[in-house]
């Protein structure tokens, strides 16, 4: 990434004074990049990992609906935009990654620790207003409409059905003992794709990665980042995040004030818990198959697929 200064110059005319490394999220990495008297927040896509394209393919239909949320919705100030390249675009790249540039949000992370009542009354208001809009709006959606396809699953299935022997041996060693669990899961997620597919669901934007590693808390409001998952999807997309929190019962209240019809769908939960689980036992099996981990990073990488494919031994 030594080319960032470089970068910044050509594509939005910036000079920079000082770059420091923040730390980054599960899709890439993070600076603070000062210019002067202004501060402003760098998401690095690196292309050597596997899964950079999966989470920037969308970036050009994504964008526009935050933009056109931040300035015809009720959430104006309360998710971040990119700012635009001196050609207008809303990433830029070189040969190594691809990146989205955005004011620097003066705040704090949520993170570890615990939502206060007040942060779980504002985010309950910031979900129910996002959810208050569909294809309907004037920013193409069908790029991101659901339709309920798993498209990481047949990799899965192959490299536990035809390939565990030739896994990596720490990956070996960690999976074969989960295989029938992870199996049993996708059989799940596949007949549960399949049905959905045929009914007649509201969908609505959703963000669709809600954790408080995605909430920041500035001076005035409570923000929501990263938005590489926007979906028009069933909301169970965003509430399957909340069902198990100890602030569930406090949460659905103030939701149900802007929509006082809402009741979660079983089977549509279902889907996206479980499909969520397994997209993310793939995410760290792909790290380990196919990125380049310092001895550290991968130790870091296993103990989190395990963590995961112990919630689900049965």
């Amino acid at each position: 990434m030594d080319n960032i200064p470089n970068l910044l110059k050509e594509h939005y005319d910036l000079d920079a004074t000082n770059i420091l490394p923040q730390r980054g999220g599960w899709a890439a990495l993070a600076f603070k990049v000062y210019s002067g008297k202004q501060a402003f927040f760098l998401k690095a896509y690196e292309k050597s990992r596997a899964s950079t394209p999966k989470w920037t393919a969308l970036i050009d239909q994504y964008v526009p609906i935050t933009v056109w949320l931040m300035q015809h919705s009720g959430l104006k100030g309360k998710l971040p935009v990119p700012v635009p390249t001196q050609t207008g675009a809303y990433k830029c790249e070189d040969d190594e990654g691809i990146y989205l540039l955005y004011e620097y949000i003066e705040g704090e992370t949520i993170g570890e620790k615990a939502l206060t009542a007040r942060q779980i009354a504002e985010l309950s208001n910031i979900i129910a207003e996002l959810h208050l809009y569909g294809e309907e709006i004037p920013v193409e959606t069908t790029a991101i409409k659901e339709d309920f396809t798993v498209p990481f699953l047949p990799q899965l299935r192959v490299a536990l059905d035809r390939e565990v022997c030739t896994l990596p041996r720490d990956l070996k060693e960690l999976i074969t003992p989960h295989l029938k669990q992870v199996e049993e899961l996708a059989d799940t997620v596949e007949k549960l794709s399949a049905e959905l597919k045929n009914r007649n669901l509201r969908m609505a934007l959703c963000h669709t990665d809600l954790h408080p590693w995605n909430l920041m808390q500035t001076d005035r409001e409570l923000v929501l980042i990263d938005w590489e998952g926007l979906k028009l999807a069933p909301v169970e997309a965003d509430l399957m995040s909340f069902v198990d929190e100890p602030y569930y019962d406090d949460f659905v209240p103030i939701y149900r004030q802007v929509h006082p019809d809402f009741a979660i769908n079983p089977d549509v939960l279902q889907f996206y818990r479980y499909r969520r689980k397994l997209e993310d036992i793939w995410e760290f099996m792909e790290q380990l198959l196919f990125d380049r981990q310092e001895a550290q990073e991968r130790a870091e990488t296993l103990n989190h697929l395990s963590r995961e494919l112990n919630e689900i031994r049965g």
